[in-house]
């Protein structure tokens, strides 16, 4: 992924980005009173590679003037049929607004279905309401089965080839 969206650089994550990717996520975690948990939820963004490059998956990072402002992925998961999981969707407050979830959304969608898989999954918390409305109103149907403590709701998006 290397793509251009107004002043914004999505591109894919580098061994260099580990701090700084895991900064933004502990960041808006905490802005809405959820915990970073870098020994279990947020594992992943500690270990990139495994989680992600080493099993089809792929994680990208957001640069506004060479600065990291969001994280997005997905990852293969074993629910569902031929299915992957949006994963690490966040963006700093100060980038809000733009169009730019709605935009990684859309290239995370094409990514994975490039790739043939049928299912999307997202988990979410509740709180995190902009994040909610924004799968409502692109396809995601509520499901059941939360995985994540921090999580309360889990949607679906089947993709049709």
């Amino acid at each position: 992924m290397n793509s251009k969206y107004r002043e914004f650089l999505v591109r894919d994550w580098r061994k260099s980005d580990r701090q700084a990717a895991s900064s933004v996520i502990k960041t808006v975690l905490e802005e809405y009173g959820l915990p970073w948990q870098p020994e279990t939820a947020d594992r992943d963004v500690i270990e990139v590679e495994s989680a992600y490059l080493e099993v089809g998956g792929e994680f990208w990072v957001v640069e506004q003037n060479s600065t990291i402002v969001g994280t997005a992925a997905y990852q293969p998961i074993a629910r569902g049929q031929n299915a992957v999981e949006i994963r690490k969707m966040y963006l700093l407050p100060e980038v809000r607004g733009k169009g730019l979830g709605k935009y990684l959304l859309a290239q995370l969608e094409l990514a994975i279905a490039i790739k043939d898989y049928q299912e999307i999954w997202i988990e979410t918390a509740s709180v995190l309401f902009e994040a909610v409305k924004l799968y409502e109103h692109n396809g995601y149907q509520p499901a059941n089965g939360v995985e994540t403590e921090r999580c309360d709701l889990v949607y679906l998006k089947k993709l049709h080839h």
